[in-house]
């Protein structure tokens, strides 16, 4: 008797997100991202959705992620779906640390930063239990040599091995706050995003996440890190920067310098929101975006 056909599945609609950290107004490098990961969203014929990563509360400053949003929606960026708030997914995080803690996965670490090494690689002090006269402070993942190898749609193939990079890494802080490696993944896994698109910065993180997602036993998305946004000295531009294009320039100027941002240069005679973002959405392709940083 045959073997009968596996039947072939759709694929996954396509949803992306943007992230940002309510730690002060939108600047430009967010204002790149958020318009790269829309433009690839509509590409796509996906959907694009906002996320507010509200997670580190000393961080954070009152009414910025309300003016983030207002910012995004000035500049045509409306969410496509209901805006989520990180931190009101705090009992999910708790209840998946546990779960890989049970699983053996994850084990609670009683070090503080200022023993951690020159590195900056964990060493296993507590991998095995915590040494006498120690209390849990953090959560930490284990992690192992493996190689992690993926393939970024605009930074190409790269290779990751965390246990390298920081050895077992925290997914629950020492002062009891949810860590980013953690909580982006569930999040992201919940929300269903197929592919993360964000800042080059972040490109160092996905082989942690990776191990996340393997121990959760959830999906793995796609990726795609846009170029880093810098200034004249090469430094990447901070929230507090007086000269942020978003700040001092009209809207369509700074619309115009994010595209050009990535790789795309709207003809003179786009002069208004509406004309450029038309035209960005006939001209988007992924070859245009420069992989290395950008200065403006």
């Amino acid at each position: 008797m045959g073997t009968m056909p596996l039947e072939s599945k759709p694929p996954s609609p396509y949803r992306t997100r943007f992230a940002p950290s309510p730690t002060g107004p939108l600047h430009f490098g967010s204002l790149v991202t958020a318009v790269g990961s829309f433009l690839r969203a509509q590409s796509m014929q996906g959907t694009w959705v906002i996320r507010i990563e509200d997670i580190d509360p000393p961080r954070e400053v009152p009414g910025a992620a309300k003016a983030q949003i207002e910012t995004l929606v000035g500049f045509g960026l409306r969410s496509q779906g209901p805006i989520v708030y990180q931190s009101h997914r705090r009992e999910v995080h708790d209840q998946l640390i546990r779960q890989l803690v049970d699983g053996q996965q994850a084990y609670d670490c009683g070090c503080s930063a200022k023993e951690m090494p020159t590195s900056g690689i964990y060493p296993g002090t507590c991998r095995s239990g915590l040494p006498a006269g120690r209390s849990p402070r953090a959560v930490r993942l284990k992690t192992n040599a493996e190689v992690i190898e993926f393939q970024d749609a605009v930074q190409g193939t790269h290779r990751q091995v965390p246990s390298d990079q920081t050895g077992d890494f925290i997914i629950r802080r020492g002062d009891g706050l949810i860590a980013y490696q953690l909580a982006v993944v569930a999040d992201d896994h919940w929300q269903a995003i197929t592919e993360i698109v964000r800042g080059a910065d972040l490109l160092s993180s996905v082989g942690r996440q990776q191990l996340v997602y393997r121990a959760l036993d959830y999906p793995s998305p796609q990726y795609m890190h846009l170029p880093l946004v810098v200034d004249d000295s090469g430094r990447k531009l901070s929230k507090s920067d007086g000269a942020d294009p978003v700040a001092r320039l009209p809207k369509a100027q700074a619309l115009r310098l994010a595209l050009r941002s990535l790789g795309h240069e709207p003809p003179q005679g786009a002069v208004s929101l509406e004309a450029m973002w038309q035209w960005a959405f006939n001209h988007w392709h992924l070859d245009a975006i420069p992989r290395g940083p950008v200065a403006i």
